[in-house]
């Protein structure tokens, strides 16, 4: 078994599908369903029977290697490998994109390109995930780039041309710093290969001895400008403040199982990128710039929660807490402890079960009443009693209510925290505690304001959630319980790898 390409076949079987796609009639909307729906069904079977079959969670060592020249000449390889961090990333990749799928019947215009586009996104994300060499994991990141473009500027709303160009140029601007760094790093070690990287980053040899000027750049030493190079790149993917601004926009205006996706899964690919491709191989600037990042975590927490709390618009609501409770994922990181990471890492995953939902619900209502204003609802749950529990269930589950995954990955994020080395991080603590208030506060506005007091004459005849509705939710919140009660299940497959790398980022370099 250990021979067979799984990961390749995860993360190809997509694109695969989208072949055969576009050899199917444009009319023929049914067998362009159905192709979708097994073209991201299968990978789902596949990252499942990985995750509780295949997997060994007693080591922190990449598992199911896959390693051949691809550009021999340039020294690139097609390198892939997965560990604990990296699993749970992979495997809620491809149940989202599964959900996406029927999400999106509802599509009408040129059902064909959308879906196309959407397996084409789903291999960019999953290569990414795989991805152990640089240029490989920097040609993943790109192919995503473009397939989001277009499901926004195409399928999204009034302003999705303004939104999607707005996405691009943030994402592209990130890139491009990227791409300056990695193209420094394979100057100065000869590989593109990130284990190699961090290798030569933990023996303190990566120095830009090789580039020209000692690799210094803008008067700042090589590891320095490495790093900030880096970290903007994958911040802007996050988003962190105060590189968020092109979210909101980008929700608003993107189709729901866009915005499934983005705020599901694309988000974190930020998050991954700094562990996996930017912290490792420069340790020692990163731990120098720890206080710099909490207290962008921090920001991005209250900011984010306090600007939720004054929205009128149930989908931008939604975008501002996701740039909230993504900053507990780098408050995590920064505290550079066990418990943080452990925080960080679930969060990632936590908030990409209970955002995706969250972004579902305004889509149940905005399908029926084609406005997200949340004054001009009321009474709602007096006709949609299913739609009613669902949503006050994802909204406790974002709300990090005891019982629920929320509260585990925020509370070991906060713990982390508290008992980092730098004893200012209790300060941050405190701080943040105010964005678990004001979440609160806005969560329970907008139940105020959508379900409860006098039902609105207009909603009286709204149906309930159907079944397809039903079915794209209900795995989502079963996780938010599930994941709450038993956090093991997440928590046993990251502690070797998050054990090894706090390890590494404390005392190598």
């Amino acid at each position: 078994m250990a021979e067979f390409p799984l990961l390749s076949w995860i993360t190809f079987i997509p694109l695969i599908g989208m072949a055969l796609l576009l050899l199917v009639p444009k009319n023929n909307k049914t067998a362009i369903k159905a192709v979708s729906l097994v073209a991201t069904a299968i990978p789902l079977v596949l990252a499942t029977w990985l995750y509780f079959g295949l997997f060994d969670k007693t080591t922190a060592d990449l598992q199911w290697k896959e390693r051949v020249d691809w550009i021999p000449l340039m020294k690139i390889q097609y390198f892939i490998g997965i560990d604990g961090l990296s699993l749970s990333l992979v495997w809620l990749t491809t149940l989202l994109l599964f959900l996406a799928v029927p999400l999106s019947f509802s599509i009408s215009k040129t059902p064909k390109a959308f879906f196309a586009l959407l397996l084409l996104l789903e291999v960019g994300i999953l290569g990414v995930f795989v991805s152990q060499d640089y240029f490989l994991f920097y040609v993943f990141w790109e192919i995503m780039l473009l397939p989001m473009y277009f499901l926004i500027g195409i399928w999204g709303g009034p302003r999705r041309e303004y939104a999607a160009i707005k996405f691009f140029l943030y994402t592209l601007a990130g890139s491009v710093l990227m791409l300056v760094a990695v193209i420094a790093l394979r100057i100065d070690t000869g590989s593109f290969s990130i284990p190699y990287m961090m290798d030569l980053a933990g023996q303190g040899l990566l120095t830009g001895a090789n580039l020209p000027g000692g690799g210094e750049l803008l008067g700042m030493e090589f590891g320095t400008w490495i790093f900030w190079f880096l970290f903007v790149g994958f911040a802007i993917k996050v988003p962190v403040f105060p590189f968020h601004t092109w979210l909101p926009d980008a929700h608003v205006q993107a189709p729901t199982s866009i915005s499934v996706i983005l705020a599901g899964i694309l988000l974190k690919l930020g998050g991954y990128g700094m562990i996996r491709a930017c912290f490792p191989l420069v340790p020692e600037t990163f731990r120098e710039n720890c206080s710099v990042l909490a207290i962008l975590g921090v920001i991005s927490i209250v900011y984010g929660a306090y600007v939720a709390l004054g929205q009128t618009d149930f989908k931008r609501m939604v975008a501002y807490s996701s740039v909230s409770h993504m900053g507990y994922v780098l408050l995590g990181f920064a505290a550079l402890t066990e418990w943080g990471y452990y925080g960080a890492a679930t969060q990632m995953f936590n908030h990409g079960t209970s955002s995706a939902v969250m972004f579902m619900v305004v889509g149940v209502i905005y399908d029926r009443a084609h406005h997200r204003d949340l004054n001009g609802f009321g009474g709602i749950a007096q006709v949609m009693p299913r739609y009613w529990a669902m949503t006050t269930l994802c909204f406790f589950a974002a709300m990090g209510l005891p019982g629920l995954a929320g509260f585990i990955s925020e509370a070991l994020t906060l713990y982390g925290a508290f008992i980092a080395d730098d004893p200012t991080f209790k300060i941050y603590v405190f701080i943040s505690m105010m964005g678990l208030v004001l979440t609160a506060a806005f969560l329970l506005y907008a139940i105020q304001r959508v379900f409860l007091g006098d039902l609105n004459e207009k909603y009286k005849d709204y149906k309930d959630m159907s079944g397809r509705e039903i079915f794209c939710q209900a795995p989502l919140l079963f996780l938010c319980v599930l994941l709450g009660v038993f956090p093991y299940l997440l928590l046993d497959w990251m502690e070797p790898s998050v054990v090894q790398l706090v390890e590494f980022l404390a005392t190598q370099g």
